[in-house]
């Protein structure tokens, strides 16, 4: 922040030290010219405005992307004024006998400068594209249509159920009947026994086995007097589930 302070401090006494002497220079010209009193001081503000008013412009129209020749040339004419006084004044020019070339130009100078100021002031300025159009009667309407509308549904009578086709039957043959003769129920098929399933073989126990879970039945037995389950001698000997069958034939 202090360093941008220091830049900007630094191009503000700049600028005056410019505009001072710019001032003075284009001062003694204009009196040396035959300008005295209060004319000598309006020409050093003439031609400064001058400056100023091209250089806005001509910023204006390079950032809206628009040619910018008019305001340069004016801002080059005034630089020219500008810096031919501060040359002029620099002991190049002898300020007691000034040329009548340079008299007339000191002299035409009021008419040029307020030519150049009004056509700077009342050229149109330029936009950048971004600003908005606002809407006017003449607008045409915007040619995309929109969404069409749907049509609300129509009541659909409901569809009338399906008709039942008649039965067709076929010609029936004419039996006898009488009051005391009844049919007899036709006699009720055999029922089919299901097959039995195979027998799973048990597999056999090693011989170590078998006295392992014997003597665990007869552990048991002795403890509380019941018969050992098989399922939990099979447990305490880490067998899988599938040889229960195997411990119980042993039991």
């Amino acid at each position: 922040m202090r360093a941008h302070l220091a830049r900007l401090d630094a191009v503000i006494v700049q600028a005056v030290i410019a505009g001072a002497l710019s001032f003075s220079h284009l001062h003694d010209l204009a009196e040396a010219a035959g300008q005295g009193g209060w004319k000598a001081w309006a020409y050093p503000v003439s031609v400064d405005l001058l400056l100023v008013a091209a250089w806005r412009r001509m910023r204006e129209q390079q950032r809206a992307g628009h040619p910018a020749g008019g305001p340069r040339l004016w801002f080059l004419i005034a630089l020219a004024a500008s810096l031919g006084a501060n040359v002029a004044t620099a002991g190049l020019l002898d300020l007691d006998a000034v040329p009548a070339p340079l008299r007339v130009i000191v002299a035409g100078w009021p008419a040029v400068a307020f030519f150049g100021g009004t056509l700077l002031a009342h050229t149109p300025r330029a936009t950048d594209g971004r600003t908005a159009v606002p809407a006017t009667e003449d607008t045409p309407p915007d040619p995309t249509p929109g969404p069409a509308p749907v049509p609300a549904p129509a009541d659909v009578p409901p569809a009338d159920p399906t008709p039942e086709l008649p039965t067709v039957q076929g010609p029936q043959e004419s039996t006898p009947s009488t009051s005391s003769t009844a049919t007899a129920p036709a006699p009720a098929a055999p029922a089919t026994p299901a097959p039995a399933a195979p027998a799973t073989p048990v597999p056999p126990l090693p011989p170590a086995l078998v006295d392992r879970v014997r003597a665990l039945a007869a552990e048991h037995r002795a403890t509380t007097g019941r018969a050992a389950d098989p399922d939990a001698v099979r447990a305490r000997l880490g067998l899988p589930p599938s040889m229960t069958p195997s411990v119980a034939a042993h039991l």
